[in-house]
């Protein structure tokens, strides 16, 4: 191993498992590891973890990454973590975590994870007020997102350990565990917290005091914010910073935790999608390379949907876009002076299981790719081509032109932002067989895109001019899916080189991006300079060159039956919500 070469480690907690990887100057993997980790749901909707497991995971991915690679400890110059937008609770005095239900026995499970529903009251209530500060995650909070489960947690907890408690996103939890400094990333606060940052809305705190009392959390104004990581003055600036910036090199007990050295640099934190982000638009491709330039200004139009079990669809401008139903826009998450408008979907990749799993032919599924050693879904796209042969339709999609099915089994996210949607099949039969499930699942896959088209059209709609869609993630290897995602949206589908690591590996560039800054800089200077465009020239420098999917012309009549079916995706959300409207009118 050349002692000259540098290496930057990723890691990205995702909802069921960490990873880490660590990669080289030129943005090549080396190597990767990855450990499961668990979730409890005690009770429905109430779904926590541990930071305790989760740490414990970090370390042992981040050392098994170095040890399989062979680079000294020297040789790990940054590192960078991403974490889904969860909620974790600690003592504010002793640094532990805090219990947080829903029956507050077990401090272990110290995390609210995001996908919890615990808090829909509270979430109507926050948004009953109607303030200014909403319009900034698109007129209304999320159920998903942080204050809503803080209010629900001093409605339930005891008065004197809520008076005790700090909250972290999960991203920056992590890097305090990394340096021992409460320093927030702009990511998790401004998308999950409701921090509107400096210069917006007059804002000078960054945090409004009169939009935490009017939701019954003044407490979280106390000591100049502290439970939220301080007021955007305070710490000389430097307690609130964005993606590529530096925190601090890491602090003695997790160099003996992770095994690394004083020469490795803390990036500050950012939240899983965002990480897609960085870690899929820096890249063009051979065909397309014309159409983009280099600049951070030329990601503009760059789509980022990354797609796990759930999936965001993430892009960025000059000016403020408002999107109703939509979160943001959103300042100063990826970069000073830019703006981000997140959309999202909460269940796609957990759909497309549910609807295999519960299908009575799934065992048969199982056993019949496994035969043929393919995984489930190149099997059915194998299967559904089949059947479109063997039946003398002209595409596969006939095969399902008459089923018509609306997916939101866990609510909306966007752009309805209405948790209580629910799904709905219409073309239901008393056939059980695998080619049904064939079937069924194709009409998922293309509620899937149908709804990517509907989120995509409401950004237009707003003003964001959409190029090209950077896709991440594992749905990447599902080619039906893929397809319909273009032929569905009218725009170019862009795969990534690491299609199942594209979000660590945009961790590992905020790593690298930090390494960058702090050497730039030379010591832990309060003023930090070329964050912009240091964190574009390590993106566009390390991400690799992508493949990707055409749609069909306009006039194709895969788009033709394509359109007219979205047309009935919108009937069929607007039907759901009238029909709800009707039985409560007379049940409430």
């Amino acid at each position: 191993m050349e002692k000259d070469i540098y290496y930057y480690i990723g890691v990205d907690v995702g909802t069921g498992s960490v990873r880490a990887c660590i990669i080289d100057d030129l943005g090549t993997i080396k190597s990767q590891a990855e450990l499961s980790i668990h979730r409890q749901e005690l009770k429905t909707d109430c779904i926590t973890q541990s930071s305790q497991e989760i740490w414990r995971a970090v370390c042992f991915c981040v050392k098994k990454v170095v040890n399989e690679l062979g680079c000294t400890r020297d040789q790990v110059k940054g590192i960078g973590f991403d974490a889904t937008c969860s909620l974790v609770v600690v003592d504010k005095v002793t640094n532990r975590g805090v219990a947080v239900g829903p029956d507050f026995n077990d401090s272990n499970q110290d995390i609210i994870l995001w996908m919890d529903h615990r808090a829909l009251k509270e979430t109507k209530e926050i948004n009953s007020t109607n303030d200014e500060c909403l319009k900034y995650v698109g007129g209304q909070m999320s159920i998903e997102m942080e204050l809503p489960k803080i209010k629900w947690l001093k409605r339930h907890m005891s008065k004197d350990v809520f008076a005790r408690c700090e909250f972290y996103d999960l991203a920056d939890y992590l890097t305090f565990k990394a340096t021992g400094r409460k320093t927030r990333s702009f990511c998790s606060v401004v998308c999950k917290q409701g921090m509107v940052p400096m210069g917006v809305e007059g804002s000078k705190l960054g945090w409004s005091k009169d939009f935490l009392r009017n939701i019954d959390l003044e407490e979280l104004t106390y000591n100049d914010y502290a439970k939220l990581g301080g007021s955007v003055s305070g710490s000389h600036g430097r307690n609130f910073l964005t993606a590529g910036e530096y925190i601090a090199p890491l602090n003695d007990q997790a160099i003996e935790e992770l095994e690394l050295s004083k020469e490795c640099i803390v990036g500050s934190g950012i939240i899983d999608a965002y990480a897609g982000w960085l870690g899929t638009v820096g890249s063009g491709t051979v065909d397309l390379e014309q159409l983009f330039r280099v600049g951070m200004a030329n990601a503009i139009g760059r789509l980022a949907a990354v797609a796990g079990t759930s999936t965001c669809h993430i892009v960025l401008s000059k000016d403020p876009i408002f999107v109703p139903g939509v979160w943001g826009p959103y300042k100063d998450t990826i970069t000073k002076g830019y703006w981000c408008t997140e959309g999202g979907q909460s269940c796609t990749g957990a759909l497309l299981q549910h609807v295999l799993q519960t299908h009575p032919s799934y065992k048969e599924l199982e056993e019949i790719s496994e035969k043929n050693g393919m995984n489930k879904f190149d099997y059915l796209n194998t299967r559904l081509a089949e059947m479109a042969k063997r039946s003398n339709e002209r595409s596969v999609l006939c095969l399902a032109k008459h089923i018509f099915f609306y997916g939101d089994l866990h609510g909306n996210r966007s752009p309805l932002a209405d948790p209580s949607m629910k799904g709905a099949i219409v073309g239901l039969s008393m056939d059980t067989s695998l080619d049904n499930l064939a079937k069924t699942y194709l009409a998922a896959c293309e509620f899937i895109a149908q709804q990517n088209r509907q989120i995509i059209e409401a950004m237009c709609d707003a003003g964001h001019e959409i190029s090209a869609i950077y896709m991440s993630g594992g749905q990447c290897r599902n080619s039906l899916l893929m397809k319909l995602l273009a032929d569905c949206s009218g725009l170019s589908v862009i795969i990534p080189e690491y299609i199942d690591s594209a979000v660590v590996f945009g961790a590992a560039i905020l790593g690298a991006s930090a390494s960058k800054l702090y050497q730039l800089n030379g010591s832990e200077s309060d003023t930090v300079i070329n964050t912009e465009n240091i964190l574009w020239s390590t993106m566009n420098k390390m991400t690799k060159v992508g493949s990707y999917i055409m749609p069909v012309p306009k006039d194709h009549p895969d788009r033709i039956l394509l359109d007219a079916k979205y047309k009935i995706f919108l009937d069929m959300a607007d039907r759901q919500k009238r029909y709800r409207a009707i039985v409560d009118a007379v049940e409430d």
